[in-house]
């Protein structure tokens, strides 16, 4: 059924730095190639916040994104799940009443142009046009709804809430990671940094089968979380006499973690993460960083230890994920410290996040009429 033309929705669109607004929009038409969704939940994410701060990935004031076409204002959220509503006539595998995520990377092929030389071969991730829905494309989740292609959505079963579907795309960064480092059952490793990436790639390398993981986190309440998890062993670098590098020695020996994950992104997570990993190990960049960093080549040459890093994620890695959540090896709920209600996701939700960050793992906002 085909949307009423004068419908309008709630969004909330970025006009610049720090510059927020929830309007009332035009709701977009479905195209043949296209599902309306209506969110039920849709998490507010680091990206977001160094956005609202200064837009990077989202288009600059004055400026059109090109691959997209879109300008400022643009609506925010790209970790999102709902409900499809509407279909195009040409959408397959998916029905009106379906519970979806959505993979929110938008490549060459959303905007009818002929793939890349990376999405070709598999990698859309790092394709040179990447955007997302959320940051640079025509819709985003901190909405009432959205309107993505067909392709862009994965069914979630019915042992996946709606609301751990929320959690889907970041707990698909860590899959990615993880398997890009191409990490082994049995191996050890180090997370620097608990927020919610990097309690994600803790649970992750649970399900991969780690021996041991060893978390190095300042904030009480990701400590707590990553215990919950089933770190090995947390560390607070700025309190415990026992440092990170001591810690590492001790459980793992003296040879150091197999990987080690940097989701902190600070010159001090760096170099611990180098002086962690044992010889021919990986330090694995999961972090965005806002300045560069120093790295002595040698520190990595002597040693043979590979620095490399990893960039979102496929739809391989969204359907592990889902398959993970769904027969019990990965269990997410739990990150998730507050739902805000959509007309309240400024103040309640980013504010909140940038002011008492300490408080949190992961806010999830909901459109008020959403019950499930």
């Amino acid at each position: 059924m085909a949307t009423n033309s004068n419908k309008t929705i709630q969004a909330l669109r970025l006009y610049g730095s720090k510059d927020l607004r929830l309007d009332c929009i035009q709701a977009q038409p479905c195209g043949a190639d296209e599902i309306r969704v209506a969110i039920a939940y849709c998490g507010i994410c680091g990206t977001d916040l160094h956005e609202y701060n200064y837009p990077v990935l989202c288009p600059k004031p004055g400026e059109v994104h090109p691959l997209t076409g879109t300008s400022l204002p643009v609506t925010l959220g790209h970790e999102m799940s709902g409900t499809i509503t509407e279909l195009g006539g040409d959408v397959e595998d998916l029905a009106v009443g379906d519970a979806v995520t959505v993979n929110p990377a938008i490549v060459e092929r959303h905007v009818g142009l002929p793939p890349c030389e990376d999405c070709s071969a598999g990698f859309p991730n790092i394709c040179r046009s990447l955007s997302n829905y959320g940051l640079g494309g025509s819709c985003g989740g901190f909405a009432d709804e959205v309107v993505v292609k067909w392709y862009s959505a994965l069914k979630l079963p019915p042992t996946v809430s709606l609301k751990v579907g929320a959690l889907v795309e970041p707990l698909a960064v860590a899959w990615h990671s993880a398997r890009t480092a191409n990490f082994q059952e049995g191996q050890d490793a180090l997370i620097l940094g608990a927020g919610p990436i990097g309690l994600a790639i803790l649970q992750v390398l649970k399900v991969f089968g780690a021996r041991h993981v060893i978390v190095s986190d300042v904030l009480d309440v990701r400590k707590k979380h990553a215990a919950a998890f089933g770190a090995t062993k947390v560390v607070d670098p700025l309190q415990d006499s026992v440092k990170v590098v001591e810690t590492v020695r001790q459980v793992c020996g003296d040879r150091g973690v197999d990987v080690a994950f940097d989701a902190s992104g600070l010159q001090t997570t760096l170099d611990t993460a180098i002086a962690c990993v044992k010889p021919r190990g990986t330090i694995f960049n999961v972090a965005i960083h806002e300045k560069g960093l120093v790295v002595n080549p040698t520190q990595l040459s002597l040693q043979e230890k590979v620095f490399r890093g990893g960039n979102s994620y496929t739809n391989e890695d969204f359907a592990s994920v889902i398959a993970a959540i769904s027969d019990g090896r990965l269990e997410a709920e739990s990150m998730v410290t507050a739902v805000v209600p959509l007309e309240n996701v400024v103040e309640k939700g980013f504010i909140e996040l940038l002011h008492k960050k300490s408080n949190h793992v992961k806010i999830l906002v909901q459109p008020i009429r959403q019950v499930s």
